[in-house]
């Protein structure tokens, strides 16, 4: 979400794995609010009374159990994910840059859009699961699926392979205002504060990532709306699902859903979305250098696993690699003067 420098301190793998655990606290820690905006976006019954009595219908209903529907499974794609993204975004990257490597703001985001929409293509029948698992009932006796393999196996056998595709197109045109909307936000962003983007503190980049962030999920929220209904939807599932609408393919779904709740329909779910945007960022970051500490200090440059302090004599500048030659050498040497 922000414009952080790389932290060359630690390795590829250490990297990728502070962001799984960052990407699964987050996700899981604001699981109730995903619960509720995506239940509002299908339109199931609990949702019809308001965002405040969603949560109180839900509980009576289905339990606590409710908040964390899907949530497996939205967990588990989240390393396979990130990685067909970073390595999609490096070959984008490679391919975009001018002859000194460097990429320009379009460039770097038509690059990041690029590695997300082919990351989403791969990955797309986990998210349709995870929506089909989130929208039924949390008790497995009024369930239809009784998990993420048997809901892979019924859907294939009653809908066939293409099922686990719809709505695909959408996530693939989201990417566009998504994109475009990010980018126009960062750059205003980056004007109102009058200052270079490297001169910005974390708390100011934290902000505009938020910010931005918001911004542009609101002005994509319609097609993300159209895509979840269209991923629940089901003719061989009681009430088709939980859709609040019947349709025949995604012009005829858009056109339905503002006959039956108007224009804000698209928007549903909007105020879980918009409430959960600086809770996740915040959870994401803390944990993020939560894990990053713990490795810096496994790595041999802080002095303990919950501080920043620097070890004393430990060039912060080495590579992990170059820091473990360097105290080989460093111990062949002792060796040898002893």
């Amino acid at each position: 979400m922000g414009r952080l420098k790389k932290d060359t301190r630690m390795t590829f793998t250490q990297s990728f794995l502070c962001g799984g655990v960052a990407g699964i606290s987050s996700r899981t820690a604001t699981s109730p609010l995903e619960v509720v905006k995506l239940l509002s976006q299908i339109g199931t019954p609990e949702t019809r009374q308001g965002f405040v009595r969603t949560f109180s219908n839900l509980l009576r209903t289905e339990g606590y159990r409710a908040f964390w529907k899907g949530n497996f499974v939205a967990c588990l794609r989240l390393f396979p994910y990130s990685a067909i993204q970073f390595s999609m975004f490096q070959k984008f990257r490679l391919m975009l840059a001018d002859e000194q490597g460097r990429l320009s703001p379009v460039g770097a985001m038509i690059a990041g859009s690029g590695g997300g929409v082919v990351a989403t293509v791969l990955l797309y029948p986990t998210d349709m699961v995870k929506t089909r698992l989130t929208a039924q009932h949390a008790n497995k006796k009024k369930a239809q699926y009784r998990g993420m393999i048997h809901a892979f196996k019924l859907i294939y056998k009653q809908e066939g392979f293409l099922a686990f595709y719809r709505g695909l197109s959408l996530s693939v045109m989201g990417v566009i205002p998504f994109a475009g909307a990010s980018f126009a936000a960062f750059e205003f962003l980056d004007q109102v504060w009058g200052k270079p983007i490297w001169r910005l503190t974390p708390l100011e980049n934290f902000i505009n990532g938020c910010l931005a962030t918001a911004f542009a999920q609101t002005v994509s929220y319609p097609f993300d709306t159209i895509r979840k209904k269209m991923q629940a939807y089901s003719p061989v599932l009681p009430n088709h699902g939980g859709v609040d609408v019947e349709f025949r393919g995604m012009v005829d779904a858009f056109r339905q859903t503002v006959k039956k709740n108007g224009i804000a329909g698209l928007w549903k779910g909007t105020t879980a979305n918009l409430i959960k945007v600086i809770p996740y960022a915040g959870l994401m970051f803390t944990m993020f250098e939560a894990s990053k500490r713990v490795f810096l200090y496994q790595n041999g440059y802080t002095t303990s696993p919950f501080t920043d302090d620097p070890m004393p004599g430990v060039d912060q500048s080495l590579t992990p690699g170059q820091l473990k030659e360097m105290n080989r050498r460093q111990k062949l040497l002792t060796g040898v003067i002893q």
